[in-house]
């Protein structure tokens, strides 16, 4: 065997190492959400550090998004005398693909960093040992609130974001091409149906699921102390960001083939 194929075959299984080690944090998760006793505290705790802290960066986000389509879209329609259809477009690419997108990726910088800082600290302290010693188990105790929480809130995030991201449109629209306020809404609310925001909810739950898991799952397995968490940090951030575009790209195409 030389060199390149015993790497290849290390990294193959390291990949699929991986895959089985979050797949089983994920099934042995929602195992436990159901099992009392439920802690409502630690959840309204992680909800609020989840939702409520991030409503300002979600809102820049998809503000400044929202207005930047509109104007990008725009130069593309002037030249066809279509600028009214600009509504229907910022409408339907906030709440099919850039609201989900967008507040999944800024999720995960934000909130999923901090869960595996969070954990990944109190795994290199030996406090996730401490845990176990009282019977308690970890993942009923860390995973599950942070998991459940991402779960209610990112699909909230994400309407919000679709709501902040269409108005940030209907900025450009009235006040720099001229367009009718009752026109742009009626436009805007024509082009939506049930399909397209229940499709985004969709994406955001899956997308609450992978930030969630992923952080724990990198959180429960650091090592070597502080330079081990800021390792961890980083390799959640970005595995959660591939993950969620590439299960954005999924879910697109089955979508479009199921609608």
């Amino acid at each position: 065997m030389n060199t390149y194929t015993f790497i290849l075959r290390t990294r193959i299984r390291a990949f699929l190492e991986y895959i089985g080690g979050v797949s089983v944090l994920l099934v042995r998760t929602i195992g436990w959400v159901v099992v009392p006793p439920f802690k409502k505290g630690q959840l309204i705790e992680q909800m609020k550090k989840t939702g409520v802290d991030s409503v300002l960066i979600v809102f820049l986000t998809a503000f400044f998004a929202g207005i930047v389509l509109a104007f990008q879209s725009a130069y593309t329609m002037k030249q066809m005398s279509a600028e009214i259809y600009i509504a229907s477009l910022v409408s339907l690419s906030m709440t099919r693909e850039l609201g989900p997108v967008f507040t999944a990726l800024v999720v995960a910088a934000r909130v999923g960093s901090s869960i595996t800082a969070e954990v990944g600290t109190m795994q290199v302290t030996e406090q996730v040992d401490a845990l176990k010693t009282l019977a308690v188990n970890p993942i009923k105790y860390l995973v599950v609130p942070r998991f459940l929480a991402l779960c209610i809130m990112l699909p909230l995030l994400t309407v919000y974001a679709d709501f902040v991201g269409i108005f940030g449109g209907f900025i450009v629209g009235v006040s720099k091409l001229h367009i009718s306020r009752n026109l742009y809404i009626k436009k805007t609310f024509d082009a939506l149906v049930y399909k397209d925001v229940f499709t985004g909810l969709i994406k955001s739950l899956v997308f609450a699921a992978i930030i969630s898991i992923v952080a724990s799952y990198e959180g429960l397995r650091t090592k070597g102390g502080a330079e081990g968490v800021g390792k961890a940090t980083t390799l959640s951030v970005t595995t959660s960001c591939i993950l969620v575009i590439a299960f954005d790209c999924f879910f697109t195409a089955l979508f479009y083939f199921m609608f």
